[in-house]
């Protein structure tokens, strides 16, 4: 057996790889367009107006933000605290891993440090980014009266409707659950005066615009709106028209994800996909993997084949409850295991930085989707690998 980190010895497994009886879509793409060297774009250096310490917020606010070890400000940070702190509507434009979730919790909790009958209301597409708002809302009122509740499927809903009743700060919630409680009148949403839409791009993705303009409707006329997203396509900004009065838009400009990724096409016709997969994975240079593919069956056997194998691997997927979703994404981030296979679906809340390698077991269905996927590896102004399996 192998004494590498990843390890595992060969199994006899045959297959993996076998393709659901059903037909599916497959994006069809010459595979030219997956073979690519990464070219990461010089930017300039942005220097902030700010430090944390200059922006008008209590004093308990700047020494829990001062304890987490922030001093400068990112530039969507720098750009929008103040304007939130002023009240304005803010349109936030900037890709995930920059510090969105700074830029309108810090204000948002000295509004409510000010004014401790303030409700809150935040939006997400995920569970997981739900959770990681939550967790990040947590770490910074450390000594301020401002409670969360998460409102999210995949948990009981009778322990929600207990937690609203005590009357949060903050909801942080994902659409289809704070509909459902919204018809269960268990959360009025008129009493919130203050809405962030986080992710918004991600959440017309996946099909909430419905769920969304209910939400909306639903809310004073009269609110502070804030709205983020990494891009602005059209539907987008026909939510944001009609969701926001007189907003700033800040936009912050940043290079594409592929460009930070090296890119390649691994050919498996004829030969056995796990026992390719396996080869891959036990390279020293991959340090942790993500593995996609295009059904929760799929993964789920994958994973426990690669497991059988000495790996350590888990999955995540629409079948498994949030806990288990959650439990999976917080070893793999830890590094206590090394390889994580997910659908597309359940990949959309992963935030992890030191992903070094991605690897496309099964195609995806459009090269938007494949785009996403590969912009997983490659953060943090680090190079990673993108590998895609073509039969």
């Amino acid at each position: 057996m192998s004494n590498r980190r990843f390890g595992g010895s060969r199994g006899s497994n045959r297959s993996s790889g076998r393709r659901p009886a059903h037909r599916m879509r497959y994006m069809r793409v010459d595979p030219r367009m997956l073979v690519k060297k990464a070219e990461p774009q010089e930017s300039n250096e942005y220097i902030p107006q700010h430090s944390f310490a200059d922006f008008e917020v209590s004093d308990i606010l700047k020494k829990n933000i001062a304890q987490k070890g922030y001093s400068t400000p990112t530039p969507i940070q720098d750009k929008a605290i103040p304007h939130v702190l002023a009240g304005r509507d803010v349109i936030g434009l900037a890709s995930t891993g920059t510090g969105k979730t700074a830029a309108f919790m810090v204000p948002l909790l000295d509004k409510v440090l000010k004014n401790p009958s303030e409700k809150i209301l935040i939006i997400a597409p995920t569970r997981e980014l739900a959770v990681q708002i939550m967790d990040e809302g947590r770490s910074f009122s450390q000594g301020i009266k401002a409670f969360f509740t998460l409102v999210i499927g995949g948990v009981n809903i009778r322990r929600q409707i207990s937690e609203l009743r005590r009357r949060p700060s903050f909801v942080v919630g994902t659409p289809g659950r704070l509909k459902d409680l919204a018809e269960r009148r268990a959360l009025f949403l008129s009493d919130y005066n203050t809405i962030v839409l986080d992710e918004v791009d991600r959440m017309l993705d996946m099909g909430f615009i419905h769920d969304i303009r209910s939400l909306v409707a639903q809310l004073p006329q009269r609110r502070h709106s804030l709205f983020f997203s990494a891009t602005m396509t059209d539907q987008a900004r026909g939510v944001a028209s009609e969701f926001l009065q007189d907003p700033i838009t800040i936009e912050i400009a940043s290079s594409r994800a592929s460009d930070h990724v090296n890119q390649d096409i691994v050919n498996v016709r004829g030969r056995n996909k796990i026992d390719v997969l396996h080869d891959i994975l036990i390279r020293p240079e991959v340090q942790k993997a993500l593995v996609f593919g295009r059904t929760k069956f799929g993964m789920e056997k994958l994973s426990q084949k690669l497991v059988d194998r000495g790996f350590k691997a888990t999955a995540i997927h629409g079948n498994k409850t949030q806990g288990q979703r959650q439990r999976a994404l917080n070893a793999f981030k830890r590094n206590e295991v090394s390889v994580l296979l997910a659908t597309d679906v359940a990949s959309r809340g992963i935030d992890v930085s030191d992903i070094s390698h991605v690897i496309n077991y099964e195609l995806p269905e459009t090269y938007d989707d494949y785009i996403h996927r590969i912009g997983r590896t490659g953060r943090a102004d680090q190079i990673g690998t993108a590998l895609t399996f073509i039969d």
